[in-house]
């Protein structure tokens, strides 16, 4: 049996538990996020990026991919929390320079946490590792391209390079991304949606017809019903606060679906009114389920039978059957398919009484604005998209996509990850994008498939895939399977990164290994004498500028779209179609180059320069569904269940409220009461003592898919309110657990959320 181990020493680091918080944001995030900022950077440079941030003419925030307000925005303070953090991250004044790589070799860098290697600050020149080399050293832009021009042309293949996409990249340089890369001749285009919200595309798309959210922020204002499954937004996007707090002022109600009481979902405090200065708390959730790991499939079929039954003895109450008759396809089936159900046994696969789910039901029963919001805790398990799928099918029995007030809200992680998908970083493509940019370029894309995130990790791993270069990101602490991708890194031949911040994938490399430092959103783009902005999508579709006001800390950085630029004319040389000089002299080029390609663009430059951007068409918004039936389509599936052996559990790996994917910006989860500690694996008090354990003992986690014995050594056990069978732990901490080859149907993203563990004594100390 193959060991599977995390490779980096364990260290606690003063575990101290109080109560998990009643209540989110409040001044206490005020003060968390000045903290922040002000260790990062002076005053002057905090503000003058702050009052920039999520402006109409500033900057988008690095963070998540909440939307901004339509109207008026706060002139003061228009992020929050974990945006401030962000921005402590990305606009430090900390600086790499040749003098400290020189010092620290990747042996010793390697010994350190991920939160001590991201504080460690920005990356201030292209770095080198030679083969065999122990340490970074400095690296002419033009030598850095040459080495990868060279590295690319030695291949058999074009389809044995990997090019892997971060969320934050922009419309600009995500195209120019793609472009390169297809005329290079392969369609490997991994990116971090694969590990995310793949599972909510693949559902939307055949549900709806398009891959991407109905609502708009007015839409959350004017609901109903809003029904929250598998998302904590108190801390992973706490804007959203803000648009639930009006919500319940215009009377909606809210049903939280998820297996821990996030805070964010309880109760608000907003710093920018006088009630929440006052300590005037909005009370969120009205109605919560606490749903066991991967149980929502069986809830929402529960409510839907319901539903069923009122219309059985009030026919023409409850569903809108004009909706479906002139709307949808596959009704009958599925109603036929809801009838075999009894409420009994989905009341006991999902963990939440009858009586709860009558009172959800209710709630529903004679709306029809109902929003429906999701995130990861939906998207990481093998049935992710046959229960998104019936999340769809919970909003056409009730009529409730197309309307206003009304629809789908797949609730994106990173900031630009939708619009980056928009501009064609897929590793499937299809035809009419391709045949796009044969018309308007000159040069035949290639049509096969190339390799989304698991995929890549095994042709690496095998050999396949000899050169890996990444558009931004954390690529080895996102992934799953830590010790099984490292290794797959370390079997290319070059690794590159794009990057702002040091981070572990800069320390578990190919033979040779380069980073390339890039300007991050908050910094002053200047382009032949003149200040450039890029664009971003939201969650919405919303696409709008961003301009950076901060002087880069460092003269050697560049920015994204002109490092692939100056990359493609190295790799490509003279043949190319391309005209990359002049995309890189002004970002006016490539919006227009964008316009003639990607649909919805029309007067991209003209209109993305008035305040606030414009939204992109949306099919499902206006009630027009481009699926291969023309209409919206109910989907039949099973309610499936993760047997597990009296040893065993189900863990989800999740965010500590100090972090954002795989930043980790401090050491403390303040929500849920976790202090000064990451190495903590939360429990259920009756599962605790059943195993012989105590709360606060040090344990062994252990995965033994596919005949491997996947180990994280130390963690602290932490009881607290959680169903019985199920734990919740840190990541990047415990992907080492993640089976790479344990993922969703159809979407192939990892099952984050569905991790088969055991849990064992372990002989660490604290």
């Amino acid at each position: 049996m193959a060991i599977h181990t995390e490779f980096t020493p364990v260290r606690f680091t003063g575990l101290k538990l109080t109560k998990p918080a009643t209540v989110a944001a409040g001044i206490p995030a005020v003060v968390s996020s000045m903290k922040h900022v002000l260790e990062a950077m002076n005053a002057f440079r905090a503000m003058k990026a702050l009052l920039e941030l999520n402006q109409k003419d500033g900057f988008d925030c690095p963070g998540c991919a909440w939307p901004d307000p339509d109207d008026e925005r706060s002139p003061i303070a228009e992020y929050c929390e974990n945006g401030a953090k962000a921005i402590a991250e990305e606009a430090t004044t900390r600086k790499l320079d040749p003098a400290f790589f020189a010092a620290n070799s990747i042996a010793s860098l390697g010994e350190l946490s991920d939160y001590e290697i991201g504080k460690k600050g920005r990356i201030a020149q292209p770095m080198y590792l030679a083969p065999g080399a122990s340490h970074y050293t400095p690296v002419s832009w033009e030598e850095a391209y040459r080495k990868i021009a060279e590295q690319l042309h030695q291949l058999d293949s074009p389809d044995e390079a990997v090019f892997y996409t971060s969320g934050r990249t922009s419309n600009e340089a995500a195209f120019l991304y793609q472009l390169m890369v297809r005329e290079f001749g392969t369609n490997n285009l991994p990116d971090c949606s694969n590990m995310c919200h793949e599972s909510s595309g693949v559902a939307l798309g055949e549900a709806v017809g398009i891959g991407k959210g109905s609502v708009t922020l007015e839409d959350v204002h004017q609901a109903e019903v809003i029904v929250i499954l598998g998302q904590n937004p108190g801390t992973n996007h706490p804007r959203m606060l803000t648009a639930l707090q009006k919500a319940k002022a215009n009377g909606a109600t809210i049903i939280a679906v998820n297996p821990l009481k996030e805070t964010g979902l309880l109760n608000f405090l907003n710093p920018q009114t006088i009630k929440g200065v006052l300590q005037v708390k909005t009370h969120l959730t009205d109605i919560f389920l606490q749903v066991k790991i991967n149980g929502d499939m069986a809830l929402l079929k529960a409510l839907a039978l319901l539903l069923l039954e009122e219309e059985d003895k009030n026919p023409g109450t409850v569903f809108d059957h004009s909706f479906i008759g002139s709307n949808t396809s596959g009704y009958e089936e599925y109603i036929a398919h809801l009838r075999q159900h009894r409420l009994s046994d989905l009341s006991a696969a999902c963990g939440i009484s009858e009586e709860q789910l009558r009172e959800a039901a209710a709630a529903l029963m004679h709306k029809q604005k109902i929003v429906a919001c999701w995130a990861m805790g939906l998207t990481q398990h093998k049935n992710a998209v046959d229960t998104i799928r019936e999340v769809v099918n919970l909003l056409l029995l009730k009529g409730s996509i197309g309307k206003p007030g009304a629809g789908t809200c797949p609730v994106r992680g990173h900031s630009n990850v939708q619009g980056d998908r928009t501009m064609g970083i897929y590793e499937k493509p299809g035809n009419a994008l391709l045949q796009k940019l044969e018309t308007v370029y000159g040069f035949k894309p290639p049509y096969k498939h190339g390799y989304d995130v698991v995929h890549a990790i095994h042709a690496m791993h095998r050999g396949d895939a000899k050169v890996f270069i990444a558009m931004g990101g954390n690529f080895l602490s996102a992934t799953p399977d830590t010790a099984y991708t490292a290794q797959a890194l370390r079997n290319c031949r070059l690794t590159v990164h794009v990057s702002t911040k040091l981070n572990r994938s800069h320390l578990v490399h190919g033979h040779e290994a380069l980073i390339l430092p890039c300007f991050g959103r908050s910094d002053r783009d200047i382009q032949q004498q003149q200040q450039q902005f890029v664009t971003c999508e939201n969650s919405m579709g919303v696409v709008q500028m961003s301009k950076g006001n901060l002087h880069p800390i460092s003269e050697h950085l560049r920015s994204e779209p002109v490092i692939v630029c100056e990359m493609a004319r190295a790799i490509l040389g003279a043949q190319s179609k391309v005209p990359w000089e002049l995309y890189a002299q002004h970002y006016d080029h490539i919006r227009d180059a964008i316009e003639k390609v990607i649909p919805g663009f029309d007067n991209y430059n003209k209109r993305v320069r008035h305040p606030g951007g414009f939204y992109l068409p949306n099919g499902s918004r206006v009630g027009q569904f481009n699926t291969y039936t023309g209409k919206a389509n109910f989907n039949v599936a099973p309610v499936t269940a993760t047997p597990l052996r009296p040893e065993e559990y189900l863990m989800m790996t999740i965010r500590s409220h100090d972090q954002f994917n795989t930043t980790i910006y401090g050491l403390d989860d303040r929500y849920r009461g976790v202090h000064h500690e990451r190495r903590i694996i939360f429990m259920n008090p009756e599962d605790i003592a059943r195993a012989g354990f105590t709360a606060g003992q040090v344990v062994d986690l252990y995965n033994y898919h596919g005949q491997t014995e996947r180990v994280a050594p130390g963690f602290i056990i932490v009881a607290y309110d959680i169903p019985a069978g199920c734990t919740a732990t840190y990541f990047p901490e415990t992907n080492v657990l993640v089976p790479v080859d344990t993922v969703a149907d159809k979407s192939n993203t990892p099952a984050s959320k569905s991790v088969i563990i055991q849990i064992k004594s372990s002989t660490i100390k604290r």
